[in-house]
């Protein structure tokens, strides 16, 4: 177990992918390929984000007036907010060159969609997924600063102030468990927009590398990212159990996550 640093930190994170399995009348879209195969929740943690922040709103007001990308239809997207799956290839390179030059960490875990485990473990619930995933992926993490400041990014009725604050109470309690120890921490959590939070567009971008690796095997992204994707635990990968956690050191690889 690592020592509390006396510092602040901030933790942004994002999901990519739906929690959905079925349709109406019980129609598994996971047959029928038309829903993501899993669904993921990471967190960008920085110890540095007003300058981090600033460096993304330059490029943004920079890429707006930006005459080379002004006919491009996607940019009435981009304008508003940085979001890697509706930018254009221009916007994410520059983009993705500033996250490469920034100081941060990244922490995401995946679960794959099985109905018979979604059923028996969450009773179909999406609340009750992101709320698992978010304590599993906190748990060893939430000691390390004497104060956190977790900003969640909006989304309808399950990342909301209580359902956050009750996944984040459970990551505490796991903690307590395996160590036998409290959490003296400062622990606060934000739900915003967005638009509103710079950071929360960068954990968008460096999670939409993890998904493009898990959804269509497109590691291009991510291995341009990965010396920053400090973990990526694939949480019910059955068949690699327990070597499934991937590091700058173990990074993600077709071989290793397959199939998926």
């Amino acid at each position: 177990m690592k020592d509390s640093q006396p510092i602040k930190a901030y933790y942004f994170f994002d999901e990519a992918g739906d929690t959905q399995i079925l349709a109406r009348k019980g129609v598994n879209l996971l047959e029928k390929g038309t829903a993501s195969k899993t669904f993921m929740v990471g967190y960008l943690e920085t110890t540095n984000h007003k300058e981090f922040s600033k460096a993304i709103r330059e490029l943004h007001e920079k890429l707006k007036v930006d005459e080379y990308l002004a006919s491009i239809p996607s940019m009435s997207s981009t304008n508003k907010a940085f979001h890697a799956n509706k930018d254009c290839a221009e916007v994410r390179q520059a983009f993705f060159k500033l996250l490469k030059d920034q100081n941060f960490k990244f922490y995401c875990i995946v679960a794959r969609k099985n109905e018979d485990l979604y059923r028996k473990k969450f009773d179909m619930k999406p609340v009750n997924i992101y709320k698992y995933l978010v304590s599993q992926l906190l748990k060893d993490r939430l000691h390390l600063y004497s104060e956190i400041d977790c900003y969640f990014s909006s989304m309808g009725n399950i990342v909301r102030q209580d359902t956050m604050q009750e996944a984040i109470n459970g990551a505490i309690a796991l903690f307590k468990t395996k160590w036998n120890k409290e959490n003296d921490s400062t622990i606060r959590v934000f739900i915003q927009q967005n638009s509103e939070m710079p950071l929360l567009q960068a954990a968008d971008y460096v999670l939409w590398t993890v998904q493009r690796a898990y959804e269509r095997g497109d590691f291009r992204y991510y291995n341009f990212m990965k010396d920053k994707i400090s973990l990526v635990h694939d949480v019910f990968d059955a068949e690699k159990y327990p070597n499934t956690y991937y590091t700058p050191n173990n990074p993600l690889e077709a071989k290793k996550i397959d199939p998926v």
